[in-house]
Order: C-alpha cells, then sequence, then structure tokens
C-alpha cells in the first residue's frame, strides 16, 4: 500500500486542515472588520472634535442648511464650513467657551477642524448633490432628521437599493424648491401623485436607473 501514494501524501490532510484555517480566519477577520458600523454605516457616528448639535443651530435657531454648506446647489459636494463661517457668531456667542477651541485655533492659523467624515459614498459611485437638491429632493431624504440631531450620525444606508427606490419614483420624493430646506415639511395628502408628478415632468426629471448614471 505505501508503494501506491507519494509520501508527500502523508501530510495533505494536515495542509489541507491548514489551509481552511487560514481561509476561515481571513473570512471571518474581513466580515468582523467590515461590517462593524464604520463600514455598514448605517448607526455611524463618530466623535468629532468640536460636538456641533444641529438641534440648536438648524432646529432651535433655524439656520438654512446653505448658510454653512453654501456650495451644496452649486457643486457635486456639499462643503463643510470654515472656522471663518463659524467665528461669524461664536466670535461673541460662547466666544470662550472650551469646547469651542478647535474652532478658534482654525481660524487663528488657518488650518481646518479635523473633522471625522460620516456621510461617504464608495470611490466608484457619482453622487451630484447639486442636481438632486435643485431638483427638490430635500437633505432629510439621505441624511435622515439631521435637524433633530445633537451629535450627526448615518441614518440611512445609502445602498444602491436606497436610491433606486428614489430613481424608480421620483415623485415620491420631489417637493417644492421653497421647501428643500425646511427640514420639517410635510407632504400634503396625494402630494406624489399630483403635484410630486408635476414637477417631475416640468422640471424634466430624468431619474435614470442607468448603471452609468452613478458608476462612471
Amino acid at each position: 500500500m505505501s508503494d501506491i501514494f507519494p509520501k508527500w501524501t502523508n501530510k495533505l490532510p494536515l495542509r489541507l486542515l491548514l489551509g481552511v484555517m487560514i481561509v476561515g480566519g481571513v473570512v471571518t477577520a474581513g466580515v468582523t472588520y467590515y461590517f462593524t458600523p464604520k463600514y455598514t454605516r448605517v448607526g455611524y457616528q463618530p466623535i468629532q472634535p468640536v460636538p456641533f448639535p444641529h438641534t440648536v443651530h438648524a432646529e432651535q435657531l433655524g439656520l438654512d442648511c446653505r448658510y454653512c454648506h453654501n456650495g451644496v446647489e452649486q457643486s457635486w459636494y456639499s462643503n463643510l464650513p470654515s472656522a471663518n463661517t463659524c467665528m461669524n457668531c461664536h466670535n461673541q456667542v460662547l466666544a470662550s467657551d472650551a469646547r469651542l477651541e478647535p474652532v478658534r485655533e482654525s481660524f487663528r492659523s488657518g488650518q481646518p477642524v479635523s473633522w471625522v467624515q460620516i456621510h461617504k459614498t464608495p470611490d466608484y459611485v457619482y453622487f451630484n448633490h447639486s442636481v438632486h437638491v435643485n431638483r427638490g429632493v430635500s437633505c432629510v431624504h439621505c441624511h435622515g432628521p439631521i435637524n433633530k440631531m445633537d451629535e450627526v450620525y448615518h441614518a440611512k444606508p445609502m445602498s444602491m437599493g436606497f436610491c433606486l427606490d428614489c430613481h424608480r419614483d421620483p415623485a415620491s420624493k420631489i417637493r417644492p424648491p421653497e421647501e428643500v430646506y425646511n427640514l420639517n415639511w410635510v407632504p400634503p395628502e396625494n402630494f406624489a401623485k399630483d403635484k410630486g408628478a408635476k414637477f417631475v415632468h416640468d422640471w424634466k426629471v430624468n431619474a435614470s436607473q442607468n448603471c452609468s448614471a452613478c458608476h462612471r
């Protein structure tokens, strides 16, 4: 019997077992690492260098989103405000509050505050903020009730299915232009069927479902 199989086959079961253990370990590590909130995103809420409450700024004070994110209507991305924008108010409001020292230091040095990015699309996905907000898609559709958040967290999945749900039925997500930045706006009954569908027609909304619309 010893002449039937070469000697190296005696170690084959051990090698197979070792290979299975290595592959299983890599797969387990990958799933554990990439299935954390940082990568599945929903619920992701990192600690920021400055505890910025949207509940105070957007909800209580009623600041328009565009005061801080002033490039959102012209750019593919929604910019973060510079320290200059913050200091327009905070040179007097909470001017010596320790929590705002990173903002004051940024204002003095010209170096941006090291905010931790929360909402991020993969590198293979193209998304243009200006196209959406200029066609009646409000911030809350993608970011959730951000005006109710003391600390911003990732509220919506932003998966391909999530995007396609909107592209397949844009009338149900569109709102009047003057209500885009009214984050508490609630559509009246039958709005999507009546005015929403009219907006889609009149504005020539082309919510493409072709792969090349987002994957360029």
